[in-house]
């Protein structure tokens, strides 16, 4: 009845509640007129509401195109058929959630932006890139791409631990950084103390996300890094740099 529903234009809260109240209503004072209904009318009408429900032309259309999407779907439909809605619902779930960890993982990357300073394509595309900058050779630049969750955050810490030559101060861009997790913002943690431990600074820049500055806040990151070294560009995060190696 909810797909019945909607096919004929209910699309609020207040549709679905009419139309339940409305059922009930047969149930409690004709429900036994209902159930002199010929069994084999009911089954005429659930066929022709279960090929509405089936959408089997974008069935075809998705499994035509071979993906990790296609199988999921496949999956799910055996289940529903051969098993139980709830177990196929439950397992599809299951599967698109890794899926999409997945791919979350594969679009999250780090890069060393000192290291490839005088990469011309990124001078023609990116308006904002580093090369528009003078940056001592004191000062390491990194920037994260895509979300800081567990299944990209070793990403980070490995690149890292693989700078050639240790500076004096380390500048972590994040504009890219919709979201955080609790294992991306240990990781943070981890690379703050280990910036600690070595006497190297460490500056974040371009904090746009909200969500990310909540969780830096939860962790006492803001507090260890200190807000003059959380800066909203990375115009203002050099000059802190220059400051600092300054002395100022």
């Amino acid at each position: 009845r909810t797909a019945t529903n909607i096919k004929n234009g209910g699309r609020t809260p207040i549709a679905g509640i009419v139309h339940s109240i409305t059922l009930r209503l047969i149930v409690l004072f004709v429900g036994h007129l209902a159930a002199l209904i010929p069994m084999a009318t009911l089954a005429g009408i659930l066929i022709i509401v279960s090929y509405n429900m089936s959408e089997w032309r974008n069935f075809v259309a998705i499994t035509k195109s071979w993906s990790n999407d296609t199988a999921i779907l496949i999956v799910t439909f055996l289940l529903t058929v051969l098993v139980d809605l709830t177990v196929a619902i439950e397992l599809g779930m299951l599967l698109a959630t890794f899926l999409f960890m997945r791919k979350m993982t594969k679009f999250s990357n780090v890069k060393d932006l000192t290291a490839n300073i005088e990469d011309e394509l990124e001078t023609e595309n990116d308006a904002e890139s580093i090369n528009h900058y003078t940056v001592s050779n004191k000062v390491a630049v990194f920037e994260i791409n895509g979300p800081l969750f567990f299944g990209a955050a070793y990403k980070f810490k490995d690149a890292i631990s693989h700078i050639e030559k240790q500076p004096k101060i380390l500048i972590i861009r994040m504009r890219n950084v919709p979201i955080i997790d609790a294992t991306g913002a240990r990781t943070l943690e981890e690379v703050e103390k280990e910036c600690r431990h070595q006497g190297i600074k460490l500056i974040l820049t371009e904090i746009h996300s909200d969500q990310v500055m909540e969780e830096l806040n939860k962790y006492r990151l803001v507090f260890r890094i200190g807000k003059g070294n959380i800066l909203p560009n990375m115009k203002e995060a050099i000059i802190r740099s220059e400051n600092i190696l300054l002395g100022k």
